[in-house]
C-alpha cells in the first residue's frame, strides 16, 4: 500500500481542459501535468486536493470522481486524478510557470509530465462527454 498519495485535479470547462507547466525540479521543468500535490497524514485525497489548487492557482474547487487509473511514481508513493469544478477565485499560476486551456485534439502533442501522460485517454473521454 502507498505511503504517499499525491492527488491532481482535472478541472474542465466546456470542451477545455485546464493544464499547468511545471516551474521546478529542472527535470520536470517545461512541462505539462494536472495541478496538485501531496495528500498530508490524515487528510482525505479532496481535502488536500481542495487545499492544493487553492495554493498553486489561486482558486476554490469542488473535488468530483477519480478519473483514470493509480499511477505508480515509485513503491511507495501513488499518483491519482479527480475531475474538479470551479467554485470561485481568480485563476493564476501562482506556483507554476504558466497555465493553458487545451482541446482534446491538442492533448497528445503536450510535452506531458510522464506520469500524467497515462491519463490522456480518460482525459480525452471526458473532454468529448462533457466532463466539467
Amino acid at each position: 500500500m502507498a505511503e504517499q498519495i499525491v492527488v491532481a485535479g482535472a478541472l474542465i470547462t466546456g470542451s477545455q481542459l485546464l493544464v499547468a507547466q511545471r516551474d521546478r525540479p529542472p527535470e520536470l521543468a517545461g512541462l505539462w501535468e494536472l495541478p496538485g500535490g501531496k495528500v498530508a497524514r490524515g487528510e482525505s485525497d479532496s481535502a488536500a486536493l481542495t487545499r492544493e489548487l487553492q495554493e498553486e492557482l489561486g482558486i476554490d474547487v469542488a473535488v468530483g470522481p477519480r478519473i483514470g487509473d493509480d499511477i505508480a511514481l515509485s513503491a511507495t508513493t501513488v499518483l491519482r486524478a479527480y475531475l474538479v469544478t470551479h467554485l470561485g477565485g481568480d485563476l493564476r499560476p501562482i506556483d507554476h510557470r504558466a497555465l493553458r486551456w487545451v482541446a482534446v485534439h491538442e492533448l497528445d502533442d503536450l510535452p506531458w509530465v510522464p506520469a500524467d501522460r497515462a491519463w490522456l485517454g480518460a482525459l480525452g473521454h471526458a473532454l468529448r462527454n462533457g466532463a466539467g
